[in-house]
């Protein structure tokens, strides 16, 4: 099932079941799980671990060394998780010595045409990129997330759990779990009410999540508390039993290099 002009150097590590199409490349240092299929013109290199299960279409690169000037030829690693769709010319690329030298990506992520990943970012599970996503270093995406097409995410930025980035959005900022921003230089517009619908998210969670977002994001709701962290307090004392809540106050109050996505005005 390898064809013959594909080249996997001796030292590469290739599980069962594997599927390789015309002029791919394995590198010697790449660890490749089972039942991986790579469709053609595939490159995978470095220190690169591909988990079980995916499948990569042509003209993707995978573990070449990062885009980035600090970078001076360190072993560093990127770690691929199972059941991934990588699409056709998408880059996934290493992490560097300024972090913990390592990219990671989670379990089940669909990545559409052209999307990168830069150096050191860390991507859950069940995430969705669609075409020509784009990640600067650093940044972390959390179980769920949905980010358009055409988007664009700061380094260092963090993106919570089942959040919604619009597409054609600049993200500079964190954006909150269940949160959806949209905008040229993205700005919180709400709750992703029906990505949490189609998850099975109980009504009480979702009532709950609407009025902590009215409570922390709403100018009408906004007397109740003079400062952004005591209506935070007001959640945290009156909703924090809720995990949805819990999760969405732990990401708020979590260690950051960026400020909170927040609405226009």
């Amino acid at each position: 099932m390898i064809h013959p002009t594909t080249i996997i150097d001796p030292s590469a590590k290739i599980g069962k079941n594997f599927k390789a199409g015309p002029f791919c490349y394995v590198g010697p240092h790449v660890i490749v799980g089972n039942d991986v299929e790579l469709k053609s013109h595939v490159v995978l290199e470095g220190h690169t671990t591909l988990g079980n299960c995916n499948t990569i279409y042509p003209f993707a690169t995978i573990g070449h060394i990062p885009q980035d000037k600090k970078y001076s030829g360190e072993t560093t690693y990127l770690e691929i998780g199972d059941d991934n769709i990588i699409r056709e010319y998408v880059t996934m690329q290493p992490g560097t010595a300024t972090d913990n030298k390592l990219t990671k990506i989670g379990n089940r992520g669909l990545f559409m045409v052209g999307t990168h990943i830069a150096h050191d970012c860390v991507i859950g599970n069940d995430v969705i990129f669609a075409n020509h996503a784009t990640l600067a270093g650093h940044v972390v995406v959390e179980d769920n997330v949905i980010i358009g097409g055409l988007s664009a995410v700061h380094q260092f930025v963090r993106i919570g759990a089942h959040a919604m980035i619009g597409g054609m959005s600049g993200v500079e900022q964190d954006v909150i779990p269940y949160g959806i921003v949209i905008g040229e230089r993205a700005r919180l517009s709400g709750l992703n009410l029906v990505g949490l619908k189609r998850r099975g998210f109980s009504q009480k969670s979702i009532s709950a999540l609407r009025e902590a977002y009215r409570t922390l994001f709403t100018p009408e709701t906004a007397e109740k508390a003079s400062t952004f962290q005591e209506r935070l307090s007001q959640i945290k004392k009156e909703k924090s039993e809720i995990p949805e809540i819990e999760s969405l106050i732990n990401f708020i109050q979590g260690e950051s290099h960026r400020n909170l996505c927040m609405p226009k005005g």
